[in-house]
């Protein structure tokens, strides 16, 4: 799979020891609009996906991840790998911990009814609500969000992703 680009922050130097949690994320593209999971509680958009468990592979953890935070039941025979965004940086929570982790995301179409969504607490709490949205307008909210609990290179990394998107003509 290809490198899409990699968030270095070169902040690890003291680290003594690594966290790693990879991820896997759908891209959905229907009639020029992109499936995202929106965070009412904090206003930030973020592709369907997440947490590649141990002994799952990345498509196998893209297609549950998205069933279960967008209710998008995903086509299997339509998936094909995008690339993936590799970031390293120091920990949030653990000053010696390294955080590493590689974002795979793949293009696929899902059933076109959506089914109930399978929230976790903090899902729920964070209130992720399916939408279909225009590139630009998940773009401008990443790069405009408050205050909230989560790292802002989150957000850009979702940012630069949709560009990647536009810029390679996914959109009419």
């Amino acid at each position: 799979m290809r490198l899409l680009f990699e968030i270095d922050k070169k902040d690890y130097a003291h680290c003594t020891r690594r966290f790693v949690r990879n991820s896997a994320r759908s891209i959905v593209i229907r009639g020029g609009k992109i499936a995202m999971i929106h965070s009412l509680k904090y206003d930030y958009y973020k592709f369907p996906g997440g947490g590649i468990e141990p002994g799952e592979d990345p498509v196998q953890a893209m297609i549950r991840e998205t069933r279960e935070e967008a209710g998008l039941v995903v086509r299997p025979e339509t998936v094909r790998e995008y690339g993936y965004v590799h970031r390293i940086q120091k920990s949030d929570m653990d000053a010696a911990e390294c955080f590493i982790q590689d974002n795979f995301y793949y293009l696929c179409q899902a059933e076109p009814e959506a089914v109930g969504q399978e929230l976790n607490a903090y899902e729920a709490q964070e209130a992720y609500t399916l939408e279909f949205v225009a590139p630009l307008t998940a773009i401008e909210k990443n790069r405009s969000v408050g205050a909230s609990p989560y790292n802002p290179i989150m957000f850009e990394r979702e940012a630069r992703v949709l560009e990647l998107l536009m810029s390679e003509n996914y959109f009419p």
